[in-house]
């Protein structure tokens, strides 16, 4: 990869991108995210070379640095949090891609999105409470958010809230697609349901089982 066309076609494939040059100079090209209108791309032209600068983990950023001289500290951005990729032809394809991707993958983490990742994660046959999912979520005090993230769920078909249960093993009273759904689909799933709750001592989700499966970013 080293033209900025090849950059910004690859930012742009990802989910709910676009494109814009904020500063009225045609040389900076930026990649946003649409609704928080934040730049996880950025691409220029400076001293002959096409340049991307990419938001970075701590715990990776000096690593790139280290693995290759054409990654450097964020120009003109803080050198904590972004490297700079000067595509001289010297970095793979793969790990330019790669870090595009972690870039993206930064400026779009939120807890409804970890909340989302979580609940993907529940094998079929077990169910989870609101307070697990909340903990691997990474706050166990957002239960609430929980609740609210999965009543506004926007692909039931990937994010299978039906599985998800209060602390007592009981089926919500406003599950959010409709009375006896959630209790249709848990039985589809091979779960007794008995007046309207699970047994959490035979179906809770043991993530001990699957710890490492169940990280989520």
């Amino acid at each position: 990869m080293e033209t900025r066309e090849e950059a910004l076609e690859y930012g742009l494939s990802f989910p709910n991108t676009y494109q814009e040059a904020p500063f009225h100079d045609p040389n900076w090209q930026l990649v946003r995210v649409r609704g928080s209108k934040k730049a996880f791309l950025w691409t220029y032209e400076r001293d002959g070379y096409i340049n991307l600068n990419v938001k970075v983990n701590p715990e990776w950023r000096d690593l790139w640095r280290q693995t290759y001289a054409a990654v450097i500290p964020g120009y003109h951005q803080n050198k904590e949090h972004w490297n700079t990729i000067i595509l001289d032809g010297s970095i793979p394809d793969e790990d330019i891609r790669r870090m595009i991707a972690e870039s993206y993958d930064i400026i779009t983490d939120t807890p409804t999105k970890r909340i989302y990742e979580a609940v993907k994660k529940i094998p079929k046959g077990k169910v989870a409470t609101y307070g697990l999912i909340a903990a691997l979520a990474g706050n166990e005090k957002m239960s609430r958010a929980v609740g609210n993230a999965l009543h506004n769920n926007p692909n039931p078909d990937e994010i299978p809230c039906y599985r998800v249960v209060n602390a007592k093993g009981e089926l919500p009273a406003n599950f959010a697609f409709g009375e006896g759904v959630q209790q249709r689909l848990l039985e589809e799933d091979g779960i007794e349901v008995t007046d309207g709750k699970v047994d959490l001592g035979k179906y809770l989700w043991d993530t001990s089982e699957s710890e490492s499966e169940i990280k989520v970013r």
